[in-house]
């Protein structure tokens, strides 16, 4: 079997067969244990096989992503508060505005214990493990962005299923222009902070919410 093959094997069982394998019924701790293990695998493939290193470049067109990025961000930022508003006017802002210690330390814990993490799988890893498979950087995004949405299958809405596929359309983009691991976390941090700050963390599995 050539190598291409065993790749296409390989991202169909990381990709697809393990998250969607996440909503049947069976031993929580065994999931944890596969999500744990592909990660470690995930890790040791970029270090041993694709030279990636986990350091910041020297050079990087920081004015050029943040033009690009903030001008993303408000644009959602006005249609998400819209949306929060007019769905449920009471959650907006309702974490910040009612629990200030809890919405600084679960931006911490975010940025640091999600973001990062996913970042490395579904940038990093996918493109450059994958990335050559495609015929173009157009497709590979794409596919990224299906493959990343479908890890948030798991909440079982529609609307993160959405959400998480644009997202995935912009921090793919961000990653094959900028090859940054650092540039992509950082916009994706700042989408995913808001959406809890703006008031909708609950559909993304947001501690703090309940109260909202």
């Amino acid at each position: 079997m050539n190598t291409q093959k065993l790749l296409g094997i390989e991202f169909f069982l990381l990709f697809f067969l393990l998250p969607i394998s996440l909503i049947m019924p069976y031993n929580p701790w065994v999931k944890f244990g596969l999500i744990i293990g592909g990660f470690i695998y995930m890790i040791f493939i970029l270090l041993r096989k694709t030279k990636v290193r986990f350091r910041i470049k020297q050079r990087i067109a920081w004015k050029t992503f943040w033009k690009r990025i903030l001008l993303s961000f408000f644009i959602i930022a006005i249609v998400t508060a819209t949306y929060v508003y007019i769905v449920d006017a009471n959650k907006l802002f309702c974490v910040p505005r009612t629990n200030t210690r809890l919405w600084v330390r679960i931006l911490f814990v975010y940025t640091f214990l999600s973001v990062w993490p996913q970042e490395i799988i579904y940038r990093t890893f996918f493109f450059e493990r994958y990335g050559h498979l495609f015929k173009n950087e157009r497709l590979a995004i794409i596919i990224n962005a299906v493959v990343f949405s479908l890890a948030h299958v798991l909440l079982q809405s529609t609307l993160v299923i959405v959400l998480t596929f644009i997202g995935g359309l912009l921090f793919g983009y961000t990653y094959v222009k900028a090859r940054s691991t650092t540039l992509v976390s950082i916009e994706h941090a700042l989408y995913g902070n808001w959406l809890f700050t703006v008031g909708m963390g609950g559909m993304l599995a947001f501690p703090g919410m309940g109260a909202c």
